[in-house]
This record gives structure tokens, sequence and C-alpha cells, in this order.
């Protein structure tokens, strides 16, 4: 047996992940543990939690890998800092220290935080090669080009090259600051969001507004070329030398001042959305087309934070030129700690590699489970009213009622995700054909704001009907943006509505999840990655003639999903969350004790992301 611990820390989304004699059996973000939101700490609960799940001890393990190469990275920084100086010393004073005391002494730090029961090798790879083997290792094809895209690594934004059996070989990279990820942060941090957390709002705000701001971006901001490359113009920015993203040559550019953070949303902010949404797409479909040319692949895999722009996603699947794209759920540095443990396993290591249909990574569902022992006993001593329904056809039956009835249900079953969607396991759910669900999560379950969009949950079966899905109709980690099928569209005037008005107006039959710009960020649900979740949506298509459902993640704004039973009661008492499912125990909100949990200190104890 050959065990292989991953570690991604220090940066952003610590995480931690296991694979054995080349199998994936845990990975986790520390996050769900410490329940501090892309908690960027050394994950030690993670990695407990995956030792714990093998049942293996620190001296069991065979390799330790870390997903990037510090010195490479400490490097890149020296040079930034002394190429702006002396404008960077208030940044470089602030990020040393850290450096100094434990990033730059990463074997000490990692055998350390193991107890001391791990002597042998500690592999470091360098960071976008940790995304590549993210990405290639698990998907289901034998050779495939890889394409990897975030903020910065050591010194690549970028990357470019094909895996084939056990082996991947980077060939191309973008080099810093020319990065696309740190050009659409930019716009998250000038809009008022919080980098590196809310660049998903930024994308589900684009609807809103008219990419008037596209031409403006692309003569002034970058230059742009053919292949997708481009250089950024570093009198607009300020990433490399200071502690905003944007310099004051950037508020003349668009007329002001960044937005403040939780002040009101104007037109601006819609126009800058949706113009840099456009310029990003033009930007990813140049890429895909060069890389396509380049490799002379079918296939096409993916992994970096960019790679979480569904939308983009959306594009380069219905649009590009590869028969399929794989993307890995995980495609920040959390799925960075995969990457390692299967390139040591693949390719330093020479395992041969088995194809996986309909993938490797088991739904992504390789966090901890519960039993229904350990729940009943949780909610006996926190006095809960529970219904226990062993039956499965009698627990779907019930939930079926409940949804159609409009209640809000938070779904807690089966292991946890790895990555940063809920797919079914740690959810919230509802009824997609509601007109008031969308705003009632928003507002009353979740706390965040009014125009974020939610995304369906459609049988795989189903799909092409409500969805105009590219290539098989296969989204199972809820990572491509696709428009809503013709037949499901509802005649509406709102040439009229501008900017939020545009939310209240119903555009098709499954209302709660459909865009302003008529589209959805599908997930679809098949039997073999999650069968009790398929087995609920039958049982509700069945009994409404309607396979979808709202999915959103079990968490308020500013918590990360919930990981445990107690993590869930807290946050369905801290909310109007009508529903709670802990695996076979069904609460109401209506029959609970007063429970003792404040919903403002409970809600105080996140901070806004």
């Amino acid at each position: 047996m050959t065990a292989i611990l991953g570690i991604s820390a220090f940066y952003h989304d610590s995480a931690a992940a296991l694979v054995v004699d080349g199998r994936v059996v845990a990975a986790a973000q520390e996050e769900r543990f410490t329940r501090i939101k892309h908690d960027h700490g050394f994950p030690s609960h993670a990695i407990a939690y995956c030792l714990r799940e093998a049942g293996l001890a620190a001296e069991d393990l065979d390799y330790v890998g870390f997903y990037d190469k510090p010195f490479l990275k400490f490097e890149r920084l020296l040079e930034t800092y002394l190429a702006f100086a002396p404008s960077g010393f208030r940044s470089f004073l602030k990020a040393m220290p850290l450096w100094l005391n434990q990033k730059l002494h990463l074997p000490r730090e990692i055998r350390r935080e193991l107890g001391g029961g791990y002597t042998r090798r500690i592999v470091f790879t360098e960071h976008h090669e940790s995304h590549a083997a993210s990405a290639f290792y698990p998907s289901p094809f034998d050779e495939a080009a890889i394409m990897t895209l975030d903020g910065v690594g050591e010194w690549a934004t970028a990357s470019f090259g094909a895996g084939r059996g056990n082996r991947i070989e980077l060939s191309h990279e973008l080099r810093f600051p020319h990065s696309l990820g740190l050009l659409y942060s930019a716009f998250t941090y000038f809009t008022g969001f919080k980098v590196n957390s809310g660049e998903y709002k930024l994308m589900g705000l684009a609807p809103y507004g008219e990419p008037k701001y596209a031409d403006l971006i692309l003569n002034e901001l970058l230059d742009l070329r053919d292949d997708g490359s481009f250089r950024l113009n570093l009198e607009y920015f300020n990433f490399c030398q200071g502690l905003t993203m944007t310099s004051k040559r950037f508020d003349r550019l668009f007329g002001g001042p960044p937005r403040q953070p939780e002040s009101a949303l104007t037109q601006r902010e819609m126009d800058l959305a949706a113009s840099i949404q456009l310029v990003t797409e033009e930007i990813l479909m140049r890429m895909v087309r060069h890389v396509h040319v380049v490799t002379g692949m079918k296939h096409l895999c993916l992994a970096g934070g960019v790679a979480l722009n569904c939308v983009g996603n959306g594009r380069i699947l219905r649009e590009g030129p590869f028969e399929k794209v794989w993307i890995q759920p995980a495609a920040g540095d959390a799925g960075g700690a995969l990457g390692v443990a299967l390139f040591i396993w693949h390719q330093l290591l020479d395992h041969r590699r088995e194809v996986v249909e309909p993938d490797g990574q088991q739904g992504s569902l390789l966090g901890p489970s519960f039993d229904d022992d350990s729940i009943r006993s949780f909610l006996d001593a926190s006095g809960a009213v529970y219904h226990h329904l062993a039956d499965p056809d009698a627990l779907d039956s019930r939930l079926v009622e409940l949804i159609e009835d409009e209640k809000v249900v938070g779904l807690f079953q089966g292991r946890m995700e790895f990555g940063p969607r809920a797919l079914g396991c740690r959810s919230i759910i509802g009824d997609a054909r509601s007109r008031a669900m969308q705003s009632v999560m928003n507002l009353k379950i979740k706390f965040r704001e009014s125009f974020r969009p939610f995304a369906p949950i459609v049988l795989a079966e189903r799909a092409s009907r409500y969805f105009d899905m590219a290539g098989d109709a296969d989204s199972p980690y809820m990572l491509v943006v696709s428009p809503v099928a013709a037949e499901q569209k509802v005649s509406v005037a709102d040439g009229a509505a501008v900017g939020l008005d545009k939310l209240k107006i119903v555009r098709s039959l499954i209302p709660a999840v459909t865009h302003v710009d008529y589209s959805a960020r599908v997930q679809t649900v098949d039997r073999e990655r999650n069968p009790r979740l398929h087995r609920l949506m039958t049982r509700f298509d069945e009994t409404t003639g309607c396979p979808v459902l709202i999915n959103t993640s079990f968490n308020v704004r500013g918590e990360p999903i919930v990981c445990t039973p107690e993590d869930a009661y807290h946050c369905f008492m801290g909310t109007d969350m009508d529903v709670l499912v802990l695996e076979n125990h069904v609460l109401l909100k209506s029959e609970q004790p007063a429970s003792g949990i404040d919903r403002e200190d409970y809600l105080s104890r996140f901070e806004l992301d």
C-alpha cells in the first residue's frame, strides 16, 4: 500500500487530500472544520480527517506533497518589490513576517504539524503543475489538452500543455504580472466585492449591465493577441506594489473611485461587470482555440481559479473547438492538494493510470459523513424535535410534499463535497417553479445580495428538455452556465426594465433558477454519482412533472458550507429555513423549541465575503 498526502496552505483555501494506491480516499478544505471562510492556515483539521477516513497515522504515509514551490514564489515577490521600490515598502513589510517565519520553512512546518510522525520525503510541485494534475488525472480522457488559469502561482498565471496516459507536460505559460485572474480580481475589487471571494458575484452581476466599457478595457488596460496571451498596462493597477488592486489612473478611466463595500450598486458597477466578463470570455476563447491548434487534442481539461467562471466555461463548451471538456470541481487552490498527490503517484512513481468513467472524482463527494446514531445523539442532546424516517420511500414522499408546499429544505446527507459547490449533500433546496423562492432564499435564508442567482439541479436524463446543454448534457459539478431551453421560456416585455429591476420579471416556467439573461448554472444529477439525490428528484418529477429543483450551498453569507450535523442545525435555527434533513431525520422549524441560538449572534460570527 502506498499512501500519499497532498497539502495546499498559506495562500487561499487550504486543503488536504489523501490518495492510497492511486485512489482518492478523502479530500477537504480546512475552512469546513475551522468555520473560517477561505481559511489559509495550515490544514491540520483537514489532514486529521483524511488520515482518520483512511484509518492511517502520519507515520503510515509514504509521501507528502505540497502544491507549489515556496522559494520560486519568494523569488517572484522579491524581484517585484525591487522593481517597484520604494513604493512597495508597506506591502513588503506586511508580507515578510509570514514568509520568514513559516513559508520559507515548510518542511519543518509540515513535519511539526504532522506531530513528528512523518520522516520521509516531502515533494514540492509547481503551482500550475498541481492544477494540471488535478485536472487531467481524474478526467475520463486517456489523452487531452490541459489549460490552467488563475491569479498567479510562482511566476506562471496561465499555462497549457497535454496529458497522455500517466504523464502531463506543460509546454507554454503566461507570466506574472500579466494575469487574467488578477485582471478579473481588479474589477472585483473596484466594484466593491472581496478579492478571492467575490469574483462569482461579479459574474452574477454581469447580466444586469451592458458591456459599454469592453472596448475601453481592450484599448487601455491590455494588449491582447490572437493566441489569447496579453500584457497588462501596469499604470492602471496597484497589485504589484501596493495593498489595493487598482490605481488612481484606473479610477479616472472609469469615472470615479471604487465602490465602497456594502454600498448601493449603481449602473456603473453592472456595466463594468458585463464588460470585464465579456473581455474575459474573449480571452478564454482565443486561448482555447490556440491550445487546440498547438496540441491537436480532441479533449480539454481545465483547472485554476478562472476555471470557476461558469459563464466562460459554457462558451468554451458551446463555441470552442474541443469535443469534450472536463473541469476540476475544486479548480482553485484547494484542488492543488489533490493534484500534487496524484502527480506523485502517476508522474513521479510512474504508476499506470486507469481511465475511469464517468470520471475519477467520485462525484467530488470526498469529505466526512455522519451515521444515524451520531446524528440522533446530537439531536437528543440539543433537545431538537425530529421525525426519523428510515424507509427511503417515506422520506422522499415527505420531502416532496414539503418542497411542493414551497418550504425551504436544508439537505445534509452522505459525504461532504470537495470544492466550492454544494452538490446535493450539503445543500439548501427548493421548488424551482416558485416565483418567490429566489428572493426568499437570498434575503431570509442566505442573507445575501438580492441579485444573486440560484443554480438548478436537474435529472441528467431530462436536462436537454430544460436547458440548451452542449455536448452530452453532463454537468455534474455545477461548473457550466447554459441557456434555458426555448420551450421553458415565457414571453416578457422587459424593454423598460434596467438594472436590478430586471430581477422582478418572470422569464421561464422555472423562474427561481432562471437568471435575467435566460441562463442558468446547471448541475445534472445522475444515479451513479449521487443515487440518493437522484431518487428524491425522480419522485419529485413523478409527482409534479418537473425534474428541476433549486440547489444552493448550505450556509449563510460569509460562512463556509456546513460540515457537521451541529453546523447544519445551527444554520437551520439561525435562519428562516423551514425544514432540516439530517440523513433520515426530518426537523420542521414550526415544531422546534426555543433553541437559545440568537440569529444576530449567529450571523455576526461570519465575515461578510
